[in-house]
């Protein structure tokens, strides 16, 4: 029978392991300062090398090797023993099956007999998270106190399962995902090893796909290797279920084209093509996260081709960044769905269908009805524009007018030129650039500019007076005016700049009625 590829290329020295390099440092100046703890508790994602560095540590204790710097020397007896997986005294246990108390006290019985090959025996406990309260309890006091001659190495993927009895036993190491191009070069090297021929972009979407775990990368292109002959990046997707990007950048497009029959046709075609709606909408987020990570400047952690960047600075610039992270919440939840629904791409519609339906920066309202009453307020004769108006107003009611007010740039001047300013506002500032992007320049009311936004956290950030100073001085610099600047929530209905956003003309005006006329 032939060995999987991931078994077959575990490492088998601590240089072999990649990207953990904060465990096996530790571990190897624990070996070599003979300073090795009597228990440790490796945690992390699956498929990051947890139970291989176990192995690594158990078989360096063992070593045969004078040099201890050299241990595991993969040479001596004992060496050879671990690595062909006949060596007595590492007794590795899977919790999952052995969850119960009955077989902890065995394990607790059979502990202090003595090695029968090495100097130590080594127990790795995998997912330790399965055990019962009743077996973690049992195990405790051996933890703490076990025979000079045992060393136990706990392995969970869910350390917050792990009571803090437990914790407080062990030394613990966090291992973490792999970062993407680790995990192709390591995938590169191992076609090239086994005579296996893969287009690059075939291993890139398989490591994307192992969502940072090396061993399940590995055991991906095991199973595409089996098929025989070149893997194609369609060949990639067929086999994995996973959508082409040209199908979610058309999703992502139709979305922004408010465009729901081409929407829906481009995720079932996705589907019927092969494509799992989970992977489909794991996807969509990445390709969202991109997008906002070329709206925040950060477009050297994108990796992609340049017509797929091209495409997505294209809509970056339609896409607000509120809007963005509200899509990504979408069909992340989506992605989460439970499997086995009994319409597996309902998750996908109804994400799809809530962004159409349901936009959180709409900028047009309609008129709301008017009241029989008529409302009358007496303005002060001198109120400062500046802060007259209420923190909450949202869209200016239907009619006020709009316009400069003593030389004050023109509202399609501030318009085009939006990005331009928030481009000089990030030399000095990437947060509040980032809150320029999230919002849009509405109107110029009573010589403000209104700057409408989707929330009211929004809101508050842009109204702080740091903030608005240093978008003005970029104003300044740009358009060789000054303009006071105001936040407002889009979809909210908007008070004239002197009625009082708590008293009873505002409540009026919220519960339906219209101001008509000030007085």
């Amino acid at each position: 029978m032939t060995q999987a590829l991931y078994r077959k290329w575990r490492p088998l020295s601590w240089d072999e392991v990649v990207s953990q390099e904060h465990v096996i440092q530790t571990l190897k100046n624990a070996v070599t300062g003979e300073r090795v703890a009597h228990a440790y508790l490796f945690s992390g994602p699956r498929g990051t090398g947890k139970t291989t560095a176990a192995r690594l540590l158990a078989k360096a204790v063992n070593c045969l090797a004078e040099d201890k710097a050299k241990r595991p020397c993969n040479e001596c007896a004992n060496c050879l023993a671990v690595n062909e997986n006949r060596f007595m005294d590492l007794i590795e246990i899977d919790a999952a099956s052995n969850t119960s108390v009955e077989d902890v006290r065995d394990l607790r019985d059979k502990i202090n007999f003595a090695p029968s090959q090495g100097r130590y025996k080594v127990y790795i406990i995998d997912e330790v998270h399965m055990l019962s309260t009743a077996a973690f309890n049992a195990l405790l006091k051996t933890l703490e106190e076990p025979p000079p001659h045992a060393i136990f190495i706990l392995a969970t993927t869910e350390i917050h399962k792990i009571p803090a009895t437990v914790l407080s036993r062990c030394q613990r190491h966090e291992f973490r995902r792999f970062p993407l191009g680790e995990i192709t070069r390591r995938l590169n090297e191992i076609c090239q090893s086994e005579n296996i021929s893969a287009d690059a972009d075939a291993l890139t979407l398989i490591a994307r796909q192992s969502a940072g775990g090396l061993r399940d990368a590995i055991s991906l292109l095991d199973q595409l290797a089996s098929a025989g002959g070149n893997i194609t990046l369609e060949t990639a997707q067929t086999v994995l279920g996973t959508a082409t990007s040209q199908s979610v950048i058309a999703l992502v497009q139709a979305l922004l084209d408010q465009d729901p029959a081409r929407g829906l046709n481009e995720i079932h075609h996705a589907l019927d093509g092969g494509a799992d709606a989970r992977a489909l909408a794991r996807q969509v987020v990445e390709y969202l996260r991109n997008i906002l990570l070329l709206q925040l400047g950060n477009g050297e952690q994108v990796e992609v081709t340049a017509d797929a960047r091209a495409q997505m600075k294209q809509q970056a610039s339609r896409l607000p960044t509120a809007e963005i992270l509200r899509m990504m919440r979408a069909f992340n939840a989506a992605a989460t769905d439970p499997r086995g629904g009994w319409a597996p791409s309902l998750g996908l519609e109804l994400a799809f269908a809530e962004m159409l339906e349901a936009p959180q920066m709409q900028m047009e309202t309609s008129p709301a009805p008017k009241v029989n009453a008529k409302l009358a307020v007496s303005a002060p004769p001198e109120a400062s524009p500046a802060r007259s108006l209420p923190a909450d107003s949202g869209q200016p009611a239907a009619g006020a007018e709009s316009g400069p007010a003593g030389g004050a740039p023109a509202f399609e001047a501030i318009t085009k030129a939006w990005k331009q300013i928030a481009s000089l506002v990030k030399a000095k500032d990437t947060g509040v650039a980032a809150l320029l992007n999230s919002g849009r320049p509405l109107e110029i009311r009573e010589g403000i500019l209104l700057v409408a936004f989707a929330s009211d956290i929004l809101q508050e950030k842009f109204n702080r007076p740091e903030a608005l100073d240093l978008i003005r001085a970029a104003m300044r610099e740009l358009l060789g005016a000054d303009l006071p600047l105001q936040a407002v929530v889009a979809g909210k209905k908007a008070l004239p700049a002197h009625v009082k956003p708590d008293g009873m003309v505002a409540a009026a005006n919220q519960l339906g009625g219209e101001i008509v006329d000030i007085q």
